[in-house]
């Protein structure tokens, strides 16, 4: 269909624009074509996906402005449920369609808020909508366009869902009438059918809410064919973007400033965190306790970061500015409360040893400075000497510019926001606590610091991920200062979830119609296919295209149960390779399952340290990959691999990846014949390491294996709970 773009709308709203750039316009100009040309509803959206804070907002507008040029005269935004976002949303609108509406082209209301007695005058401009995608607000949206003016239903209208996740698309099961759409699905699939044309958009940074529909399960090839959308259509990322690939890809490149972002939080502190309890923790200790250390040296990392920034843009002779650190581990409100004191408390002894020159507070600012030296000196920064720096830092405790703010409420979160939908920086350095409310939507400008601890039971994609307020547009010299804290277990599992993300959205891309593939094993230990919506994202693997799969964080069991295991696995490798290791070679699936299961049992994982790893779901994923390789010939084989007489450190030199080391083979080495050689077929490496106690093991050899999934290999989630 041919669009018109040339109108008063979209032409002065987005082609007159600096912020529209030409693959955004694209994206726009497909997404309405699409609208017009698709049938859609709630059960069978369009699809706007977009990544965290990536200016999705921007996108849907523009939408909006060209679908006012192309039949659509009524457009519904529909927020997520907090009174804090709709207001934002409702500024946003207000501000962006402005001279629109100043020449009474277009009236923007919250559903809540709309005026008594609109006019015929008023009823025939372009209409928007925004409300809540909540009970009350859904009704009387539906009630003002089925009864206060019934006339409304006869135009078109564009619904758009933004945030789109479970909780507006999603199915649960209840326990008198089985499997049923939640309320809201409910509601806004009412709300399109009174309007007599209308289309359906939902806006959404999780892949994952395209997958959450009735289970409709695939046949024996493992192939999951879920609801998809009417379309999907991805919003172009800028190169400025810094998103979950520069947290968990990136950073596992020593030569990246990424590689100096993440700082582990231990499970102890977490719980030191949750709650005052002086058998653990004693708040006048913070300076000096060990139960706080991570917190303690996020906040002096954080002062000293802000400092630097500032003397940096002053020398370059830009305005020094405001920066902001984010504290969010539990949902809980006297959590926040517990630990606005401890955050409180290390604020004010540090400004009680600035007013004193206490020797603490140069040994805890020099450490912070010394760490983030190392990450500005990788960007080849600016680097202001340290001396001056400490001054700097000392000053700014003694002149209070350390602001330590709590949030968790609705009404708190519209006191701070600025007219932008920022959090206000009211002073040179800003440190909120607070829950669930500084998801997603809100914006914290220049974050240069996020200690996250939240665990919840279930780890969900959109809601996760959606807690990352560090994704957005961040200015390179922001990153070199800026640190990521939280425990082992928890950064893993959202690596996890960047990695379905990524895999998802690449499929997409690629072909929007293939399906991804899910599976798990059923109670008797068979790999069957798996309902994406009954995934429990903590308990999944994403199987990818020379992936690596392996044990990190262990330590080897005694001596006395592993020496037999190794002798076995050293026999076999004779058997099948003799003297000559340099190539890898062809083995049965059944040989390549008995090695790993040899294997596990002497490995030990440092499990209270957050380390785990899944040896069945690493057998099934060797299996499933094995049994359907590309080519009836590849079924039922797999490479092996193997090198002998490792001398691998446990424990990395440089903790800015982890703890321990995790890497035995090389990507210069090994890696160089994996991607030559497991083009269909998956490869297990062996490393045989001597194990010695001076490199921090048990003395004894051991086998550190790596499962490689090969080159094309479906796009797969495994999950490693049975259901």
């Amino acid at each position: 269909m041919q669009l018109t773009t040339t109108g008063g709308f979209y032409e002065q709203f987005v082609i007159k624009s600096d912020k529209y750039d030409v693959a955004l316009q694209e994206c726009i100009e497909s997404t309405v074509a699409k609208l017009r040309a698709n049938e859609t509803s709630a059960g069978r959206p369009g699809m706007l996906l977009g990544k965290i804070q990536s200016g999705k907002t921007r996108t849907f507008l523009g939408i909006i402005a060209l679908a006012f040029e192309n039949d659509f005269d009524i457009a519904v935004i529909l927020t997520k449920g907090t009174n804090a976002l709709a207001k934002q949303t409702l500024a946003r609108v207000r501000d962006e369609f402005a001279p629109l509406t100043a020449q009474d082209g277009a009236q923007i209301h919250d559903i809540m808020t709309v005026p008594s007695g609109l006019t015929g005058y008023e009823l025939s401009q372009k209409l928007v909508f925004i409300a809540k995608k909540q009970v009350h607000n859904l009704d009387k949206l539906s009630a003002l366009i089925g009864q206060e003016y019934s006339e409304l239903a006869n135009k078109k209208a564009l619904i758009i869902d933004d945030e789109a996740d479970y909780a507006s698309i999603g199915f649960k099961t209840t326990p008198n009438s089985g499997l049923q759409a939640n309320v809201a699905t409910q509601k806004i699939d009412a709300l399109r059918g009174l309007f007599e044309s209308s289309a359906f958009l939902q806006v959404t940074a999780t892949p994952y809410a395209l997958y959450l529909q009735p289970d409709d399960l695939a046949d024996s090839d493992f192939e999951y064919r879920p609801l998809r959308p009417a379309f999907t259509e991805l919003v172009p990322v800028p190169k400025s973007y810094i998103g979950s690939e520069f947290y968990f890809d990136d950073s596992q490149n020593e030569e990246s400033v990424a590689s100096f972002l993440f700082r582990e939080v231990s499970p102890e502190e977490l719980l030191v965190l949750k709650q005052s309890d002086r058998r653990r923790f004693k708040i006048e200790d913070c300076l000096t306790s060990n139960a706080n250390a991570s917190i303690r040296s996020a906040i002096c990392t954080f002062i000293v970061g802000g400092v630097i920034r500032r003397m940096q843009n002053a020398r370059a002779g830009q305005v020094p500015g405001k920066f902001s650190f984010l504290v969010h581990t539990e949902s809980a409100r006297q959590s926040h409360a517990w630990q606005e004191s401890v955050v409180m408390a290390i604020k004010e002894r540090l400004a009680e040893a600035a007013d004193g020159g206490l020797p603490i507070l140069n040994e805890l600012m020099g450490t912070a400075y010394d760490d983030l030296a190392n990450s500005i000196a990788l960007m080849a920064h600016d680097l202001p000497p340290k001396q001056e720096v400490l001054e700097k830092a000392t000053k700014a405790l003694k002149d209070d510019w350390l602001m330590v703010t709590k949030v968790n409420s609705d009404a708190q979160v519209e006191e701070l926001l600025d007219d932008q939908g920022q959090l206000r920086l009211r002073t040179p350095l800003n440190l909120f606590v607070g829950g669930q409310i500084l998801d997603r939507g809100i914006t914290v400008a220049h974050l240069i610091g996020f200690f996250y601890g939240r665990r919840p039971n279930v780890f969900q994609q959109d809601t996760v991920l959606q807690h990352s307020r560090m994704f957005g547009f961040r200015p390179i010299q922001d990153l070199a200062v800026t640190r990521f804290y939280t425990a082992r277990a928890i950064y893993d599992a959202m690596s996890r979830m960047h990695e379905s993300d990524i895999a998802l959205r690449d499929e997409i891309q690629r072909n929007a119609e293939s399906p991804v593939v899910f599976i798990q094993r059923d109670p008797a230990g068979k790999v069957v296919p798996c309902s994406p919506n009954k995934i429990l994202i903590s308990s999944t693997t994403t199987l990818k295209p020379n992936k690596r799969l392996l044990p990190v964080g262990f330590q080897t069991d005694y001596a006395v149960r592993t020496k037999p295991a190794v002798a076995q696995i050293d026999a076999l490798v004779d058997e099948v390779f003799g003297a000559d290791l340099e190539e890898p070679v062809e083995v049965p699936l059944s040989l390549a399952v008995d090695i790993l299961g040899l294997i596990a049992p002497t490995i030990r994982m440092e499990e209270d340290r957050g380390y785990e790893f899944d040896w069945d779901g690493a057998t099934a994923a060797l299996e499933y990959l094995s049994n359907t390789a590309r080519g009836q010939h590849n079924r039922g084989k797999v490479l092996l691999l193997v090198r002998k007489d490792r001398n691998l450190s446990r424990r990395l030199k440089s903790q800015t990846r982890g703890e321990f080391s995790d890497a035995p083979d090389t990507a210069q080495r090994e890696g160089v014949i994996a991607r030559r050689r497991a083009i269909d077929m998956p490869m297990l490496m062996l490393f045989r390491q001597n194990g010695s106690e001076e490199l921090g093991w048990r003395g004894t050899p051991f086998y550190w294996p790596v499962v490689w999934v090969p080159k094309n290999a479906r796009t797969t989630v495994y999950s490693h709970a049975t259901q």
